[in-house]
């Protein structure tokens, strides 16, 4: 299904090195061999520590802007169109030291919005995501509305 999985890959390694990924701390811990799933994590130094001494909460939210979407872009190909529509961040705990966050969607949520987009011509599916410090804790909660279209319905009319 993934005729690309080693360019993806290793595309989303070379991520680590984007300036905002490099300079915040953020870097991709592993990558599924089935690119359903993809762990990052965020060590926290002197650039990425808030006045009170916890991480900065835009880079907790950087570090989980586009993984969701490069799962979708790789398992949906160039036939779509995939975009970050909307998200918001609830934090739950200080955030001190290294944090992580795991993005899975399985094969079956592919399918699904997959249908949608081809029968209604977009998709909107939410997700959301646990940011969890050192011990476990959750720090905090991200939720993200994403856009699919099928290319090929973006100039038909209805």
């Amino acid at each position: 299904m993934l005729k690309n999985i080693l360019d993806a890959r290793q595309t989303l390694k070379l991520i680590s090195l984007w300036p905002p990924y490099l300079f915040a701390g953020i870097s991709v811990r592993s990558v599924s061999s089935d690119f359903l799933e993809i762990s990052v994590q965020m060590k926290q130094k002197f650039y990425n520590t808030n006045y009170v001494g916890t991480h900065f909460g835009g880079s907790l939210y950087s570090m989980c802007d586009p993984w969701f979407m490069f799962i979708l872009l790789e398992h949906l190909g160039n036939d779509y169109i995939v975009w970050d529509k909307g998200a918001s961040i609830d934090f739950k705990s200080p955030g001190k030291g290294l944090v992580y966050a795991d993005f899975k969607l399985s094969e079956s949520e592919i399918l699904r919005v997959k249908g949608i987009a081809d029968e209604q011509r977009k998709c909107e599916p939410e997700y959301e995501v646990n940011v969890y410090g050192q011990s476990g804790q959750v720090v905090a909660r991200v939720h993200k509305k994403l856009y699919i279209k099928r290319k090929d319905k973006i100039n038909k009319k209805n």
